[in-house]
């Protein structure tokens, strides 16, 4: 069981890395692009798997910060659809839509590393 959760996390970095990596790459000139909404939705299942599997493990857990993370990555996964959408029907993404996609994976990945 230990192999599938490290497996989970694993794809939950790649999800990070798909959302924030592009983000940094089209920061000149912000778009949200479809990869970033698989990046988010990757990171959403990825994650309620990790949470289940954690009672399973017998691990410690917090609670408050995996629902804070749950909530943000929900949001991002909102408007990287949003944006996405936009970006396949050629039409414009704004730079709030664009910075809110990155910056908030950005703060997720902190609230990861740094509460402890």
């Amino acid at each position: 069981m230990n192999i599938v959760y490290n497996i989970m996390v694993f794809l939950h970095i790649i999800g990070a890395a798909m959302i924030v990596g592009i983000w940094i790459a089209q920061m000149k000139k912000p778009t949200v692009h479809p990869r970033q909404f698989d990046g988010a939705a990757l990171q959403l299942i990825t994650g309620i798997v990790m949470m289940g599997l954690i009672p399973a493990l017998n691990m410690d857990a917090n609670y408050a910060k995996l629902g804070i993370k749950f909530v943000i990555a929900a949001v991002v996964a909102v408007l990287a659809f949003i944006g996405s959408r936009k970006y396949k029907k050629d039409e414009p993404v704004s730079k709030g839509l664009a910075h809110s996609v990155g910056g908030l994976a950005l703060l997720n990945v902190a609230i990861a590393t740094l509460w402890q």
